[in-house]
């Protein structure tokens, strides 16, 4: 005769509610959250009503908050009907899952008008949906406990293994920005308080580049944009990265987040004091800098020391990883712009591995955009183009030489191509002098933008100023 099994108090009043089924999670004894009784009310609810149906899509994060199958399939089925134009229904639905094989196995007609007899109102549905969500998201955070746990017994290295553990977190609880939705009407009186500051000003309140002529075509890089600086190799990417990164930074004294996936961390303090400090670049690098050279060094010291400027240089980086950090950037002391270089060096991360490298060029560029709205801030992200330039008579890049993914130009809202004429003529007229040409701009026009190129001192100025 088995022995009874020993009993195990419930979840305290109000807790989360676990339903009567068997089920076990793999790494714990206990059932997962889940409420048998809401997932039915909210299908029953959708049945009544085509308005509970708007009401419960708003509130779910999608079919897989259900935690019974035959439920995630019948809410799909429903929000199918509704798509072809159908009133969900007991019948219009049964009629979907008959012709995709799948009535029985849902529990067959009588199940589906057992549903909306389990609620006497359609009224809270969207109650009803929030219980589900709750239990969903509980269910989540086990699983991605469980797998944060293995994280710690890995052995990998403990700050990717914090980051992999924070974006495992992040994916759990399906963070979801409020909907940026209302009346044309609801905010007339702010934006016009924005408009009559606009005019006073003269400019958008945008993070300035330090460069006249962009910011007076751009108005600064504003939260939430994705912009592309691309070029060939050697004509000057990253300097023009990171004389953005110290203009915000150490000029204006915004938070600024710089990733190198190409320097290191010191290779990137070199040339923010070189152009800081007009020391050349390879006096710093070389051990010959002058008594006037330390001279300038030490003017700049408290300015380079104040600024709010975070380098990372850590190698083989994700999307997600930087995405985690900056998020821990921005709740620690603010982030004002975020610049990546470069897109090629980007690590796609994850077991699954895209079919051809522009799928994964692809995934990375969507993943940087989103993350450009989800944090509020500028994402100018460096890359590179591919031979299609050094093909042509004018060596000028287009945009369409954006190397492996077409589908930059698509996410982009600026796309800036760096050209540098002395780099293939070493006799030009124009030595010195470099082109930064938007080939996009989704809020404005294009234009062709001329500035000297002092490499030596690693940095792009204005042609006023040399």
């Amino acid at each position: 005769m088995r022995p009874d099994r020993p009993h195990r108090p419930g979840p305290p009043q109000g807790g989360p509610r676990v339903s009567e089924n068997t089920e076990h999670d793999d790494e714990f004894t206990r059932a997962l959250p889940f409420d048998a009784a809401a997932e039915r009310s909210v299908l029953g609810g959708m049945l009544l009503s085509e308005d509970a149906i708007t009401d419960v899509v708003e509130t779910l994060d999608g079919p897989g908050d259900f935690h019974a199958p035959h439920h995630e399939v019948i809410y799909t089925a429903i929000l199918a009907v509704q798509s072809a134009g159908q009133g969900p229904d007991p019948i219009t639905v049964g009629n979907r899952l008959r012709e995709q094989g799948l009535l029985v196995k849902v529990g067959g007609a009588a199940y589906l008008h057992t549903l909306v007899q389990s609620v006497p109102t359609a009224a809270n549905a969207e109650h009803y949906a929030g219980i589900v969500r709750d239990c969903a998201i509980r269910r989540r955070l086990i699983k991605a406990g469980s797998r944060i746990v293995q994280l710690g017994y890995d052995g990998a290295d403990a700050t990717e293994a914090m980051d992999t553990a924070q974006a495992e977190l992040n994916d759990a609880a399906h963070l979801r920005e409020d909907p940026d939705i209302a009346l044309y009407g609801d905010d007339l009186a702010e934006m016009l308080v924005e408009l009559e500051a606009l005019q006073r000003d003269g400019h958008a309140t945008g993070v300035l580049t330090g460069y006249a002529d962009l910011d007076s075509l751009t108005h600064g890089l504003h939260p939430g944009q994705m912009i592309i600086i691309a070029g060939r190799p050697a004509l000057g990417k990253s300097t023009l990265g990171v004389d953005m990164a110290r203009q915000a930074a150490i000029h204006d004294g915004r938070p600024v987040a710089f990733f190198s996936l190409e320097m290191s961390r010191r290779e990137v303090q070199h040339r923010i004091l070189s152009a800081e400090a007009r020391v050349g670049l390879h006096h710093i690098r070389g051990g010959h800098m002058t008594d006037t050279d330390w001279e300038r060094v030490s003017r700049r010291m408290a300015a380079l020391k104040q600024a709010p400027l975070t380098i990372d240089a850590t190698p083989n980086q994700t999307v997600a990883q930087i995405k985690a950090r900056c998020r821990r950037l921005k709740q620690r002391g603010g982030l004002d712009l975020v610049v990546i270089d470069y897109l090629q060096l980007l690590s796609s991360g994850g077991g699954r591995r895209s079919e051809t490298r522009q799928q994964e060029v692809s995934d990375m560029s969507r993943a940087l955009k989103l993350m450009a709205k989800e944090l509020e801030v500028p994402v100018v992200v460096l890359a590179q183009l591919n031979r299609g330039p050094e093909q042509r008579s004018d060596k000028k890049p287009q945009v369409s030489d954006l190397r492996e993914s077409g589908s930059l130009e698509q996410d982009a809202d600026m796309v800036i191509l760096l050209h540098r004429e002395d780099a293939y003529e070493k006799d030009s007229p124009r030595a010195g002098e470099a082109d930064l040409i938007v080939g996009k701009h989704r809020n404005g026009p294009t234009a062709t933008i001329t500035v000297a190129a002092q490499l030596h001192y690693a940095r792009f100025v204005d042609m006023a100023q040399t």
